[in-house]
């Protein structure tokens, strides 16, 4: 397999997960800035490869299946360490919706893509909105800048909550009738 810059990008976020719960639980002042940079690194990057894989016709099976992976590992990452640390139920909730969804949806999208329907479960407008809430209100809890950062961001928090479930619920809505299609 020849690595393309898209894949490397990806990989580099694989790299990047365990980088970043090593920054979050230093015990230095500094360190959750740092997590939450590279964190923003990392979903910066997620758009970027997507970006120049299509940009570049550099598209490949093996950067096709994991980059929505490690986009998954790094978000659910990013939510257990939150539950661990800030105890809050909200926090917990959120989280497990969030995971549960992607579970949910990765599920249906395999599923349908083998009844050659994957196009019915593709990325949506709504996806986008659902993942730049999640991200920018991850990044604010993470970095612990102020208690006004926290507490917008747990309203982030709860929008991107929101629309993780109105997500899920669109793509169910979409492959319904072929999910209870008798026969």
């Amino acid at each position: 397999m020849k690595l393309n810059i898209p894949n490397i990008l990806t990989l580099s976020r694989l790299v990047m997960i365990p980088l970043f719960v090593g920054l979050y639980y230093i015990p230095w002042k500094w360190s959750f800035i740092a997590a939450a940079i590279l964190f923003v690194i990392a979903s910066l990057t997620d758009a970027l490869d997507g970006y120049l894989a299509r940009r570049l016709n550099q598209s490949t099976p093996f950067g096709a299946f994991l980059d929505p992976v490690v986009d998954k590992l790094m978000v659910a990452t990013a939510l257990v360490v939150l539950v661990a640390e800030l105890h809050n139920p909200m926090v917990t909730f959120a989280a497990v919706v969030m995971i549960g969804r992607e579970i949910v949806i990765s599920a249906l999208r395999e599923w349908m893509a083998e009844m050659g329907k994957r196009g019915i479960v593709a990325v949506s407008w709504l996806g986008k909105f659902k993942t730049a809430a999640q991200m920018a209100s991850i990044t604010g809890l993470i970095a612990h800048w102020s208690p006004l950062v926290d507490q917008l961001s747990l309203y982030l928090l709860y929008i991107a909550t929101f629309l993780t479930v109105w997500s899920m619920l669109s793509y169910i809505r979409a492959a319904w009738g072929d999910l209870t299609q008798h026969g």
